[in-house]
């Protein structure tokens, strides 16, 4: 499998304090790459390594193959997009004004371009509105315009719905989906908003004290969510012989507890248990959510004061 990012064992640390701790990562080729964990877990430190802003004080990264201690890594880098925090736009400016300016700054030859991103970013019909007027969502999808003037084929956004109303949100959502699949841009999306991201991510990636605790795929994580019965039995081992016999997935957790993955009805299953002598002492259904997930690998309670960032 081809990699945008391999990260291998990095570190950084701030006098005493260690923001990423062997932290190794794998981002492919062509992938909406989900970045989960909490308020302070290291991601914004690992985006700004890989934006070239800070070295890492152990370890190694590489984009494209190329290590960060190369010299070709900063012609890499300039396949790189990033919108960090607050998209970086002037106020003052319409919306084609800001993408000269950046086009200045990049010292592109000409303005060729400029429409077709601001037919994609959806604001090709905001003349000469200044940014200071746009909506939160339409100075978003401007950071994103600003971010693909230069023709990237990577794209780094931390947060980009924060703070956008149910309407800036799928706006977001397509555009991040249109980008992917009509340009191949491949995403490294950093975001606390779990259900908005489950409907993007084709992989993730989970932080927690400075390092990944997994990555799994958006096939792989399906699996594992998947809706279960979980049953509480009084023969384990006539339940086993009756899942056997019926072809049903089923996983043993105890002695006396077990989870049925197929599709079944509830009377379909405890009438031919009851048959067998297998008592059912009691069943619900159970299907884990990405928050659910995410919250049992860090081995943490969902609660009220959980912000996961």
């Amino acid at each position: 499998m081809d990699y945008v990012l391999t990260a291998n064992a990095i570190g950084k640390s701030y006098k005493r304090f260690h923001a990423l701790k062997n932290l190794s990562m794998h981002v492919p080729k062509g992938a909406i790459y989900g970045f989960v964990g909490k308020n302070g877990s290291g991601k914004t430190t690992l985006i700004r390594l890989i934006c070239g802003l800070q070295n890492p004080t152990s370890g190694s990264y590489a984009l494209y193959g190329t290590e960060h201690t190369e010299k070709a890594i900063r012609k890499v880098r300039k396949r790189i997009g990033a919108v960090v925090e607050t998209p970086s736009i002037y106020l003052h400016m319409t919306a084609e004004e800001n993408l000269k300016e950046q086009y200045r700054m990049l010292g592109l030859p000409s303005f060729d371009g400029i429409d077709g991103i601001l037919k994609l970013a959806g604001l090709e019909h905001t003349g000469k509105k200044k940014a200071k007027h746009f909506s939160l969502g339409m100075r978003q999808r401007l950071g994103i315009a600003i971010a693909l003037c230069g023709s990237p084929d990577f794209l780094i956004l931390d947060e980009p719905t924060n703070g956008l109303d149910p309407q800036g949100i799928i706006e977001m959502r397509e555009l991040i989906l249109k980008l992917n699949k009509e340009r191949q841009i491949t995403f490294l999306i950093s975001s606390h908003i779990l259900d908005e991201l489950s409907r993007l991510a084709t992989h993730y990636g989970f932080i927690d004290s400075g390092h990944i605790v997994k990555e799994i795929s958006a096939a792989e994580l399906d699996h594992v969510c998947r809706k279960c019965l979980c049953l509480e039995v009084s023969d384990i081992r006539a339940f086993a012989l009756t899942a056997e016999r019926m072809g049903l997935e089923y996983h043993i957790l105890s002695d006396t507890r077990a989870e049925v993955f197929s599709k079944t009805t509830v009377t379909q299953f405890v009438m031919p248990l009851a048959e067998a002598g297998c008592e059912v002492l009691s069943i619900h259904e159970r299907e884990e959510s990405l928050e659910s997930y995410y919250m049992s690998l860090i081995g943490g309670k969902i609660n009220e004061s959980t912000v996961i960032r």
